[in-house]
């Protein structure tokens, strides 16, 4: 059993931090919204704190899985924040989507306070989160996640450092990058198959089954064709990583045409008052367009 802090209980961290619980954790939860934390404690036990340094203190570990960079900057050193209470030896392990600039400035502060600090984004949406089937890609020192990747092993399926600081979150662009392509194929092949007078679930019947086939096949088609988009990550949110992506690959000098192109159809998205629709709403974009 460790002692843990959760910092932040949104739709992904509420079920992670009941994870850590159900598996015999000792948890501290903290959330912007203290409903939320009453609610969780109603939920799981434990405790709850009104700042994250009151949840962090005594902690050999401090999760955190907030909004973007500005949120995790202030849960680390805001005025009451974590750093300002965990003591050396202590590790931080972030699964918020941030990019690597805010990961490696963290790092380095916390490097030089003794705390090991562990970027670890995640992947598999609220269902995996609900299941305890996420994938994690880390980045940071090996010896920091030999002692995390126990204590994450309670929400994940599989668990990986992928290198140093930052790469855990240069992972996740990637995964954002595939997950954009994926979904506007799907969404295109479902439109053609509606136009054609094709029975949609039919033709997934069979192409999934090939070199088509693709999780957010398997998992979205059905409300893709029912028009619903209440399943999973937020349209606003796919545009905050999709930028982040951009960014940072005008830095590294690489070439995201199908990305950025993707990103200005969910902008699209967000004009027809679809921001808080899932990603798999791309599809309504081209229903209204044709």
């Amino acid at each position: 059993m460790a002692k843990v802090a959760f910092l932040g209980l949104g739709v992904m961290g509420y079920p992670m931090a009941g994870h850590l619980k159900k598996a015999g954790h000792d948890v501290t939860v903290y959330n912007r919204s203290a409903a939320k934390a009453e609610k969780w404690v109603a939920e799981y036990g434990g405790e709850m704190a009104p700042t994250p340094a009151e949840a962090a203190r005594g902690k050999e570990f401090v999760m955190s899985c907030v909004g973007n960079d500005d949120d995790l900057r202030a849960v680390c050193l805001g005025a009451n924040g974590a750093f300002s209470t965990m003591q050396p030896g202590s590790i931080f392990v972030d699964h918020t989507t941030v990019s690597a600039k805010v990961t490696r400035e963290l790092h380095a502060i916390a490097a030089e306070k003794g705390i090991g600090f562990l970027d670890a984004p995640i992947s598999g949406g609220q269902a995996g989160a609900e299941n305890g089937q996420l994938s994690v890609m880390c980045g940071g020192e090996e010896e920091v996640f030999a002692r995390a990747e126990p204590i994450i092993a309670a929400y994940a399926k599989i668990c990986r450092l992928i290198g140093p600081s930052g790469a855990g979150q240069l992972t996740k662009m990637c995964n954002q990058i595939a997950i954009a392509g994926l979904v506007q194929a799907l969404s295109e092949a479902l439109h053609f198959a509606e136009k054609a007078g094709l029975d949609g679930r039919k033709v997934v019947e069979v192409i999934s089954q090939g070199a088509a086939g693709s999780w957010q096949m398997s998992n979205r088609y059905e409300t893709m064709l029912e028009g619903k988009f209440d399943f999973g990550f937020a349209v606003d949110w796919m545009r905050k990583d999709l930028g982040i992506c951009l960014d940072t690959a005008d830095e590294i000098m690489a070439t995201l045409p199908v990305t950025a192109l993707v990103d200005q159809f969910y902008k699209d998205v967000q004009k027809m008052g679809g921001g808080r629709w899932d990603t798999s709403s791309l599809i309504q974009l081209l229903r209204r367009s044709g």
